[in-house]
This record gives C-alpha cells, sequence and structure tokens, in this order.
C-alpha cells in the first residue's frame, strides 16, 4: 500500500510540480487572478499535458494517501463517513482532467465546462461535508473538533468568495489559499498517523525477529 510519510512527500511534490510548472507552461498565466483549472482549460497552450501529466497524478495520489492512512484513522460511524468524502478532492483532479473548464472559467459555456462547474459544487460541497464529519470522530481532543470545523467554515466560505464576480481579479489566490488550509492540515494528519504506521512497522519486525 505504501507508507503514508512516502504518499505526503509525493502528493506535495506533485501538486507543487503541477501548480507552478503547469504557470510555467502557459504565457501570461496568473496564480492570484486565475483558477488552477484554468491551467488545463480547453484549446489553451499544453492543456492536454498538464492535464493528463498534471491533474490525473495529483488525484491518484492524493487517492493512494487517504487509502494508505484509512486503518490507521482514529474514526468511526459518521466520521468515517466523513473521512471517505474527502475522496471528492482526488475525483475533482481527474473529473476535470475529463471535463476541462472552458478559457476563463466563465460560469456558463460549453458542455464541458458546465459539467466542470457541477463537479467544482459537488466536490467543494463534499470535501467540507467530509471535514465536518471528521470533527465527529470519537476521543477526538476539542481544539482537533474545531480546527476541522474552521477548516470547513474557511473552505467554504472561500469557495463563495472566490466566485463573487467583484473579487474576480483574487480568485485565483483565495482557491490556492482554500486549498493549501485544507491539504496542509489533511497532510499534517497523515503525517502524524505515518508514525503509527512506522510503530506498526516496527512491532512486526520485532516480533519476526523472536
Amino acid at each position: 500500500m505504501g507508507h503514508p510519510r512516502r504518499i505526503v512527500v509525493l502528493f506535495a511534490l506533485a501538486y507543487l510540480g503541477m501548480l507552478f510548472g503547469g504557470a510555467l507552461l502557459k504565457p501570461g498565466y496568473s496564480h492570484a487572478a486565475q483558477y488552477i483549472s484554468e491551467l488545463g482549460a480547453s484549446g489553451s497552450a499544453h492543456a492536454r499535458l498538464i492535464s493528463v501529466a498534471g491533474f490525473v497524478p495529483v488525484g491518484l495520489i492524493a487517492a493512494w494517501l487517504l487509502a494508505a492512512t484509512a486503518r490507521f484513522a482514529p474514526v468511526g460511524g459518521a466520521s468515517r463517513l466523513g473521512y471517505w468524502l474527502l475522496l471528492c478532492e482526488p475525483l475533482a483532479w481527474i473529473g476535470s482532467a475529463l471535463a476541462p473548464c472552458d478559457l476563463g472559467c466563465p460560469p456558463g459555456g460549453s458542455i464541458s465546462q458546465q459539467l466542470h462547474t457541477l463537479l467544482g459544487v459537488f466536490t467543494y460541497g463534499g470535501t467540507a461535508l467530509g471535514l465536518l464529519l471528521l470533527a465527529t470522530a470519537p476521543r477526538l481532543r476539542s481544539g482537533f473538533r474545531l480546527l476541522w470545523i474552521a477548516l470547513a467554515a474557511a473552505w467554504l466560505l472561500l469557495f463563495v468568495l472566490m466566485a463573487t464576480p467583484e473579487l474576480a481579479p483574487w480568485r485565483g489566490l483565495l482557491q490556492r489559499l482554500a486549498e493549501w488550509l485544507v491539504y496542509g492540515a489533511l497532510c499534517v494528519a497523515a503525517w502524524r498517523l505515518g508514525g503509527a504506521a512506522r510503530g506498526e512497522s516496527c512491532t512486526r519486525a520485532s516480533a519476526a525477529r523472536t
């Protein structure tokens, strides 16, 4: 399955490589004003390359990380459902490759753009619900409960703000802030869970030697 900590590093490298490497292939691309999905916008330079070599690997590695840490995650009941709802993010990345946005990511547009928009609403909502349900995990300290609730609120707030026409010059920055907050927290959590995985491996190794 792979060690969670190694997958965290791989995810971070894939995400940053897609984000900044893809932007280098787009003359005039603005991290502040443009959505990340515009890197793969239909008809734009190197769109297919960025989608296939960038969006898809990020989605697959994110799903791999969730699968690898699942058995170490202290979740149960509703919080377990919340954990698996986080698969909305891998789905969003892979879906963005299959249904790319139009140039500029307009509210209307082609069928692909409409599917892209629906996917965004579904996955943003699913991720927010997943974070809220994670806050119900048994034996979770109050500080961590508040963290997941705050992240869900920030995620939805930033989603609304980046879709506000008056904030269009900053929508890319708002989207990145949302992802960095949530992805950063989830990667830290996965890294901590990786410590449990390492401890289990050491225990098995010691048992095998005795």
